[in-house]
């Protein structure tokens, strides 16, 4: 009677777990066939996950405050794109300049622009704020190689004011490069953009040439060819790729809310020296999508008489997404690509 007793208990325990097993599944089972219908009903989640803006990091930062990330030759500004749009903005010189530069004020950072130094316009991706860790390392590499580095946070980042989109994004970036065009006299101004910073670097230097005001030179950094191409090949998007109908349900909604980032249609018609940096382990942005940008832009007639370039990193150094600043050869293929910077004097 008690291993009867004993054996009833037994199987009531495992026909309860199953229970609760199978109840866990069907719940799973649920929510994966739901959000497919959630984001085609409501495109606004697809466009919060691809600008990721919401995502501030690190965390407790006074972007205020450059100084506070080891940027000791950096001035805060605000600027003023549109109404009721404000966009922080970061001022790097030249290290060399960096006792010069200790305790000076707004002013005297936009006086300096007009110096010997070249300028890098420096557009970052999604996520995080112009505070972000990789970024500022390369702030600083970028800096001890001999120019200024003008960075911003786009509409809905970090401190700045405004809804994000990739129209607004694009005209952050003109107010940016415009604001630094009226105050560097001849000097040099290069755009370069990183992972969905390349939209909107492309989207701007676009502008720039049919206005026929294009810039020295546009780096691209982790590229993508169009950002349906990057949202299918994103490893977010491996659990749903074989999902019956994925185009529909996923990547259309990007395209009704107003998001394109074209690069590989941009650069038919960009008239300047294109570089590429890409890594070989990049698990955010395939490496192949920007050795096709390449392939793209390569034979476009509009690069007949500039530069096209493309430098790739071994998986081996283990750059991935967002440490090719630390390349040892980052330098040389500034120097190389760009011509030599040299720091120069303060006006």
């Amino acid at each position: 009677m008690r291993v009867a007793a004993g054996s009833r208990r037994q199987r009531l325990l495992r026909k309860g777990l199953w229970f609760r097993l199978r109840k866990i599944l069907l719940c799973v089972l649920g929510l994966y066939v739901a959000i497919p219908f959630l984001i085609k009903l409501c495109p606004g989640i697809q466009a919060k996950l691809i600008f990721l803006n919401f995502v501030r990091v690190p965390y407790f930062i006074d972007l205020k405050k450059p100084q506070d990330q080891g940027l000791n030759h950096t001035c805060n500004y605000y600027l003023q794109p549109e109404e009721d749009v404000t966009i922080g903005v970061w001022h790097t010189v030249p290290a060399v300049w960096w006792k010069d530069a200790q305790g000076k004020d707004q002013m005297w950072y936009e006086d300096a622009l007009a110096s010997s130094c070249p300028i890098i316009l420096y557009l970052h991706g999604n996520a995080g704020t112009r505070g972000g860790d990789h970024r500022v390392e390369l702030y600083k590499v970028l800096s001890s190689l001999g120019y200024h580095v003008v960075t911003f946070d786009y509409r809905g980042w970090g401190d700045s004011v405004g809804t994000p989109s990739e129209r607004g994004m694009t005209y952050d970036a003109l107010h940016v490069f415009d604001w630094i065009k009226a105050r560097s006299g001849d000097n040099p101004v290069y755009i370069w953009g990183h992972s969905l910073g390349t939209g909107v670097a492309t989207n701007l230097v676009r502008r720039l040439c049919e206005r026929e005001t294009p810039p020295d030179a546009l780096i691209l950094e982790s590229p993508f060819t169009n950002i349906r191409e990057e949202a299918k090949s994103h490893p977010f998007s491996v659990i749903y790729r074989y999902f019956p109908g994925f185009d529909w349900f996923f990547l259309d909604p990007i395209t009704s809310s107003g998001i394109k980032f074209a690069n590989d249609e941009n650069v038919k018609h960009i008239s300047c020296s294109l570089l590429i940096l890409h890594a070989e382990d990049d698990p955010v942005v395939p490496f192949q999508l920007g050795r096709k940008l390449y392939n793209i832009a390569a034979p476009s007639r509009s690069f007949r008489d500039f530069k096209v370039q493309f430098i790739p990193f071994h998986s081996d150094l283990g750059y991935r997404h967002k440490y090719i600043y630390k390349s040892p050869e980052l330098p040389r293929i500034l120097r190389e690509f760009l011509g030599k910077s040299e720091p120069g004097r303060q006006h």
